[in-house]
């Protein structure tokens, strides 16, 4: 992986000094308006030193009344994302403290996540053995009555938040590593310790909502967007070995993809350049 894919100093050179969101309104229009807005400040549509419309056009832009649009003002405010100026209304603030901290390329995303789980740290939150869910059973193809080793952990960076990791493991695999094991060592290299020899992956990526669960171990709101990657780990034999369900906090983490232009005549297209973040 690159080193500015981890390196937490922008281009500026000034440090990054990451927002945590800790304030969500209360009440399920004001939430909307506060995510609506957090999500325009994040992806730049409403950048650094913007004058947010007034109360009243927020109000009739939304469909909620003046106090649903106070409320998530007030909230936004608190965490950091805008300034309310007495005579001036609502000012965006610099970006500069929630900019993406953690990048990988689509193409070396396996070798970069593993080189991000050394330059992290994780938090196991829970560690037990179980039936899986039927769609992991399937996936790692398992017989009725099989028991997988489930995983629930928080990864760090610099103390805060980005991902959360559920991970489903065969039992008679996962019996080789203890609890202690995984809260201080990643997963793949239990996995090789034990003799698995990991061989490929399929893996997905779409987008979801944060659950309460899920919202307070990310210090993100309920019902925020995250990124979802669930990935299915196969050894040299074909089985499953690892379930991965990972969810991440879009304004600290990002997936980029190198593409080149190529084909002739009505055959140009877009290809992805494979390799280039090994």
């Amino acid at each position: 992986m690159c080193p500015p894919c981890l390196d937490p100093t922008p281009r500026s050179g000034r440090p990054v000094t990451l927002v945590a969101q800790t304030t969500v309104p209360e009440g399920g229009k004001a939430r909307r308006v506060y995510l609506s807005l957090r999500d325009e400040i994040s992806n730049g549509a409403a950048p650094a030193g913007m004058l947010l419309p007034g109360e009243h056009r927020l109000a009739a832009q939304f469909g909620v009344s003046r106090v649903t649009v106070r409320r998530a003002l007030e909230a936004l405010a608190a965490d950091g994302w805008i300034e309310k100026r007495t005579g001036a209304g609502s000012v965006v603030l610099p970006r500069a403290g929630i900019e993406p901290q953690i990048a990988a390329d689509f193409a070396g995303l396996i070798p970069q996540l593993a080189e991000i789980e050394r330059a992290t740290t994780v938090r196991l939150k829970s560690f037990s053995y179980g039936t899986p869910p039927a769609p992991v059973a399937a996936a790692l193809g398992l017989e009725p009555g099989d028991r997988v080793q489930t995983a629930v952990r928080v990864r760090l960076s610099e103390g805060v938040a980005f991902s959360h990791l559920t991970t489903h493991v065969p039992a008679d695999i996962a019996e080789s590593y203890t609890e202690a094991d995984l809260a201080t060592q990643p997963l793949f290299r239990l996995l090789e310790r034990s003799g698995v020899a990991v061989d490929s992956a399929t893996q997905s990526v779409s987008a979801t909502l944060a659950t309460p669960e899920v919202a307070d171990a990310l210090q993100a709101a309920v019902g925020a967007p995250l990124l979802s990657l669930r990935r299915v780990v196969r050894d040299r034999a074909g089985r499953g070995v690892e379930y991965l369900s990972a969810l991440y906090r879009p304004e600290l983490f990002r997936l980029e993809m190198t593409l080149a232009r190529t084909g002739a005549g009505d055959n140009r297209h877009w290809e992805p350049v494979i390799g280039t973040g090994a």
